[in-house]
């Protein structure tokens, strides 16, 4: 059993994404944190109040291994960007599923979290890395 929550949706690009009626929390998974290693800063490169396209890249982490971009698992406006990342993107590496949250989306109309991965379908894409 993994420790992806189950209550999350995710992306092949092992962003997740949690659903609060139509406002949206965006982080990495643990995999992510793993695979890059100790985060050292996060560079979000959208304001509150822009639109972005589900897929597109909105920032990216800087780790000890390497740089990554991250991807909007939705499209919509950005709503809120988590203030505690600037002094603290270890923030991540703990808990990357609640304080480590990066963005918040609210949902552009017709827009649900249907097309992510359950966190089931997401454990068996991880059996396939």
């Amino acid at each position: 059993m993994s420790d992806n929550p189950r209550d999350l949706r995710y992306t092949n690009d092992h962003e997740w994404a949690r659903a609060d009626g139509a406002k949206v929390q965006v982080g990495i998974t643990r995999h992510a944190v793993e695979q890059l290693g100790d985060i050292t800063l996060v560079n979000i490169d959208v304001k509150v109040g822009a639109k972005i396209a589900a897929g597109k890249a909105f920032g990216t982490v800087e780790s000890v291994k390497a740089v990554s971009d991250l991807f909007a698992p939705v499209a919509g406006t950005i709503v809120a960007i988590n203030p505690a990342l600037n002094n603290n993107p270890e923030l991540i590496n703990d808990d990357p599923y609640t304080a480590g949250w990066m963005v918040s989306v609210e949902l552009d109309a017709g827009v649900t979290l249907d097309g992510l991965l359950s966190a089931e379908q997401y454990d068996a894409y991880l059996g396939t890395l």
